[in-house]
């Protein structure tokens, strides 16, 4: 079966619950999700009436966890039962609900760069493994780049491009971009540094030093084949514009203001991290996904709004 997520909201969330709070549905979801089956087939396999498989089964088909459909047979015509999701995400609250147009927020997957330079030590991981091989630059054009949760070069820069969410007649108080970054260094050192720097729309709004590149300790949410011996998590670091200049974690970085962003003149937000040619420090950088490390984000980009 296609993996599809079933979304639920506020109205129907109660009927889902309802229906999945149950072990024995919870059985017939299991048998129809790999085969389509008749109530007199689910009722064999699970061996319960008759009466009580249909009545299950129209508990399922409400909540949309089960798709029946009529199908002509010897005897007239036949339900066959398939699942209809494998997946099902129930939301805490109504986002609708708890819309705030006091600013706005988009997170991209790491992987989704636009441009790049990459020099080994390099390369890239999924949740799940290597993409590509360890050390070759081709690795970063591989289409499974979209699904990178780590990503770490000796020397170059990641660049990506942000919608314009802006709302109109809506003024622009501040952008911030927010990132779980280290140093990178084979295995891993606590005591690399690195100066990493990022720029908005090529205007170079701050370098922070890493310490190193943090290992030894389990991340968060680091998978769990990933070795303890090689990078594990990064440090959570905001860089914010307003006009009054730059800041890294509210320490002043430099003089760039909106203005000097000129935001109105493009169709994007241009976000450039990485490491400077001429900086002290020559350490390297890894950048974490929501899948990855100890914060659950991949790259963040909020703009306030007045």
């Amino acid at each position: 079966m296609e993996h599809k997520i079933l979304l639920t909201n506020n109205e129907n969330s109660p009927i889902v619950i309802r229906a999945l709070n149950s072990e024995l549905r919870r059985k017939m979801l299991q048998l129809l999700s790999s085969k389509e089956l008749n109530i007199n087939d689910i009722a064999e396999n699970l061996n319960i009436p008759q009466s009580t498989c249909t009545t299950n089964i129209k508990l399922l088909e409400e909540a949309n966890l089960i798709t029946v459909t009529h199908k002509p047979a010897k005897n007239g015509a036949q339900k066959l039962c398939s699942a209809s999701c494998a997946e099902v995400v129930i939301p805490i609250f109504d986002a609708k609900e708890q819309k705030d147009d006091s600013f706005v927020e988009t997170e991209m997957p790491i992987g989704l760069y636009t441009n790049f330079s990459a020099a080994p030590p390099c390369g890239l991981l999924s949740e799940k493994n290597v993409i590509g091989y360890y050390d070759d630059k081709h690795a970063f054009l591989n289409p499974n780049r979209a699904t990178a949760q780590l990503i770490w070069f000796q020397t170059g820069f990641l660049e990506y491009k942000f919608p314009m969410n802006i709302p109109p007649h809506k003024k622009v108080k501040a952008i911030s971009v927010i990132a779980e970054v280290c140093s990178e260094f084979p295995g891993h050192n606590s005591k690399w540094p690195s100066d990493i720097t990022l720029w908005i729309n090529d205007h170079e709004v701050g370098t922070w030093t890493s310490p190193g590149d943090m290992g030894g300790k389990r991340g968060h949410l680091t998978p769990s084949w990933w070795s303890s011996k090689d990078t594990q998590f990064g440090f959570r670091k905001i860089w914010k514009t307003t006009n009054q200049g730059s800041y890294i974690d509210s320490m002043r970085s430099s003089h760039i203001t909106l203005d000097d962003l000129d935001i109105l003149s493009y169709d994007s937000f241009t976000i450039r991290i990485g490491l400077k040619a001429d900086s002290q420090n020559q350490g390297g950088l890894n950048i974490f996904g929501r899948k990855f490390g100890n914060y659950e984000n991949d790259m963040l980009l909020r703009v306030d709004l007045e």
